[in-house]
């Protein structure tokens, strides 16, 4: 509703072709919130796009791309939407699904529907003179997520000689602001340039797409200058950071091997024997977060691993891809235990919020994530707040991630003494 208690409407949907971070096409939505004649709210999103994407994700664009989707907003989508209550975020992303008509949003694209979805939500709230994370998480919303920063890159994310472990993480587990979690992890991407320049004298500092180091560095010697670089600064700042690391299992795996190759070691691992590498690499480097560190349709050997794992979470992406069936099944399985959140992974808020919700009530960690070509959108900070995200996965530096940091600490300032961290478990 607006200011006095008149629900607001769709009154104008458009849509544009814009550069993201690594200066490939997305598509950005505007919403107009009308009053009659009156604009008295605006919601505008933009969509990421992934490199490395799992199989079972809705698809980002239809066969023609960016252009193509901007076609079927302006002939399909907005005709549909103008006039619809924007309170009625669940109705509006019933209607996106029904006109794409596919299973995995071919027809529109899963990045045009949760640009428009995510518009909706932001022009509603703007309507009722609230930020996005209040108009979500209502006045309970006052927690801030401990930002999980990439500070060394490898696999599909960087160069050819780099780790074949897709990213090298750093969390500051023992902070109390948000703030200084963010400035301790950018601290922990400097000290991992300083220490991978004397580990790799061939080091020019390049950097992957989602702005960590790529150093020319095997696995072990990658996680040896990322856990060092934690524990250095974490004597510096006075809380404890930890690492972790994102495998991307599934982009190791041969198929027709049954193992997953790690290129740089010249080793091919079966199921077992990458379980015991995990287990090895958590415990020789007491590693905080695991991402996929098994193939996406894995769930028996993700659940041996989770039961045998102590102190770290086992984060499924590509496992779960934002959707609450696969979620189900995890949980049934005791597969993993966290959860990877995506929005434009399942194509809507309304998917986004179901799959948050089920985590968190089967005790499943929610971590909100952005993409590897990402946009300077903040919409993702506003949701690990409004719906109560422990973690947010947005990278440690780069333009596009320090937007999501950045509003996350304008957002603690406007808690003021009511500010805290989420509650975060293993610590």
């Amino acid at each position: 509703m607006d200011g006095d208690g008149t629900p607001a409407v769709i009154g104008k949907v458009s849509a544009r072709k814009i550069l993201d971070s690594r200066g490939n096409p997305t598509i950005e939505v505007d919403i107009a919130a009308m009053d009659g004649s009156e604009v008295v709210g605006f919601g505008r999103a933009a969509a990421p796009s992934g490199a490395s994407r799992g199989r079972h994700e809705v698809v980002a664009f239809p066969r023609g791309g960016v252009d193509e989707a901007i076609e079927k907003v302006a002939k399909l989508v907005a005709p549909r939407l103008i006039g619809m209550d924007l309170e009625r975020q669940q109705e509006i992303d019933a209607l996106l699904k029904e006109l794409d008509s596919t299973s995995n949003l071919r027809r529109i694209g899963g990045n045009t529907t949760v640009a428009i979805s995510i518009a909706v939500a932001k022009a509603a709230a703007a309507a009722q003179g609230l930020p996005l994370y209040r108009y979500l998480g209502g006045e309970g919303a006052t927690a801030l997520p401990y930002p999980l920063g990439n500070v060394l890159g490898g696999g599909a994310h960087a160069g050819r000689m780099a780790p074949d472990v897709q990213e090298f993480l750093a969390i500051p587990v023992g902070a109390r602001k948000f703030a200084d979690a963010a400035f301790a992890n950018s601290r922990v991407h400097r000290r991992v340039g300083e220490l991978a320049g004397m580990k790799d004298k061939t080091f020019t500092g390049g950097k992957g797409d989602e702005g960590a180091w790529a150093p020319n560095m095997g696995n072990l010697d990658a996680l040896e200058v990322v856990a060092r670089a934690c524990e250095e600064v974490s004597g510096e700042v006075g809380f404890e950071i930890r690492p972790g690391i994102d495998v991307a299992a599934s982009e190791l795996y041969d198929e027709k091997r049954g193992k997953y190759v790690y290129e740089r070691e010249g080793i091919a691992r079966d199921a077992g024997e990458q379980i015991e590498f995990m287990l090895e690499l958590i415990q020789t480097f007491k590693l905080f977060y695991v991402e996929d560190p098994l193939r996406e349709d894995d769930f028996r050997s993700f659940a041996e691993l989770t039961r045998k794992v102590k102190g770290c979470l086992i984060c499924g992406d590509d496992l779960f891809v934002t959707n609450v069936a696969r979620i189900k099944k995890g949980i049934r399985m005791g597969a993993a235990n966290s959860v990877l959140i995506k929005p434009n992974q399942v194509g809507t808020l309304s998917d986004t919020l179901a799959a948050v919700r089920l985590a968190k009530e089967h005790g499943y960690v929610p971590v909100m994530s952005h993409r590897s070509g990402e946009t300077p959108d903040d919409a993702l900070a506003h949701l690990a707040v409004g719906l109560g995200c422990p973690i947010i996965k947005t990278g440690a530096v780069g333009g596009e991630r320090v937007a999501k940091l950045n509003e996350l600490i304008r957002i603690e300032l406007e808690f003021g003494a009511n500010a805290r961290m989420g509650e975060l478990p293993l610590k």
